[in-house]
C-alpha cells in the first residue's frame, strides 16, 4: 500500500469529522478555540500513533473474543500518557480540555482504526494511518476552532486580530454556533473535495449512508442484525 496515501486518507478522504462524521463530540466541545483545537488534534493523534502500533504488535496474539478489551487498555495506558503530560507541561491547556482528554479512551476514532486498520496491518502502515487520521482530525479542530473563536472573541491563539469596534458574534462560541460552525465547515470541505474531483476527471465522491457509513459498523450490533 502507498505509504503517502495512507496519510493522505486520513487527512482527506476519510477525514474523521469532515467525512466519516465520528468523534464529533469533542469536536464541538473543546473547538472554542484555535489553541484547544490544536492541542485536543495532537493528543488524539499521538494516542492514534502509539495505540495503532501497540496494537499491530500485538494482533497474532490477540484472541479475536478479547480483541476490543485489548484495544481500550491499549488505548487508555496511552491516553493516561498524554494526559499526564499534558498536566505537567501545559497545565492551563490540561484545564482547558478537562474531562475530554480521559475521554479518548471511548473516542471512537481511537477505536474505529485499532478494529479496522491496525489490527489488520503492519506497525508501519498503522502507525502512518494513525499520523493521518490524526492530523485530519486536528486540522478539523483547529479549523472550526480558530473560526469560532475570530468570529466570537475577535482573536485568534488568543491574539486580537479585529480592528477596534469589532462586535464579536457571541452565539459562535456557545454551542448552537458550534453546530453551525461545523456544518458549513463539513460542506465547504465536501464542496472542494467534490470541485478537486471534478478537476482530476473523477466521480464524484459520495458519502456513505446509513450503517455503511460508520467506521465502526463492523463491530456495532446493530450491523450484524442486534440490539444496538
Amino acid at each position: 500500500m502507498n505509504k503517502f496515501k495512507i496519510v493522505l486518507n486520513g487527512i482527506v478522504n476519510e477525514n474523521p469529522t469532515f467525512v466519516q462524521c465520528i468523534g464529533l463530540c469533542p469536536t464541538l466541545a473543546v473547538s472554542t478555540s484555535a489553541a484547544n483545537g490544536l492541542g485536543m488534534g495532537f493528543a488524539a493523534m499521538f494516542v492514534l500513533i502509539a495505540s495503532n502500533v501497540a496494537i499491530s504488535l500485538l494482533r497474532k496474539r490477540t484472541p479475536d473474543e478479547i480483541r476490543i478489551p485489548i484495544f481500550i487498555v491499549v488505548i487508555a495506558g496511552f491516553v493516561t500518557v498524554i494526559q499526564f503530560l499534558m498536566a505537567g507541561f501545559t497545565p492551563a491547556l490540561n484545564k482547558q480540555l478537562g474531562i475530554f482528554i480521559p475521554l479518548i479512551v471511548v473516542n471512537c476514532i481511537i477505536l474505529a482504526r485499532a478494529e479496522a486498520f491496525a489490527f489488520k496491518n503492519t506497525p508501519l502502515d498503522s502507525a502512518l494511518d494513525g499520523l493521518g487520521m490524526g492530523l485530519g482530525f486536528t486540522l478539523a479542530l483547529t479549523s472550526i476552532g480558530t473560526l469560532r473563536e475570530f468570529l466570537g472573541n475577535g482573536t485568534i491563539f488568543n491574539i486580537t486580530v479585529t480592528p477596534a469596534g469589532f462586535q464579536p458574534g457571541l452565539l459562535v462560541i456557545l454551542a448552537p454556533g458550534g453546530f453551525i460552525t461545523l456544518g458549513v465547515c463539513m460542506a465547504v470541505f465536501r464542496a472542494l473535495r467534490a470541485r478537486l474531483a471534478e478537476r482530476r476527471g473523477r466521480a464524484t465522491p459520495e458519502p456513505a449512508s446509513g450503517c455503511a457509513g460508520c467506521a465502526v459498523c463492523s463491530i456495532c450490533d446493530t450491523a450484524k442484525g442486534g440490539d444496538a
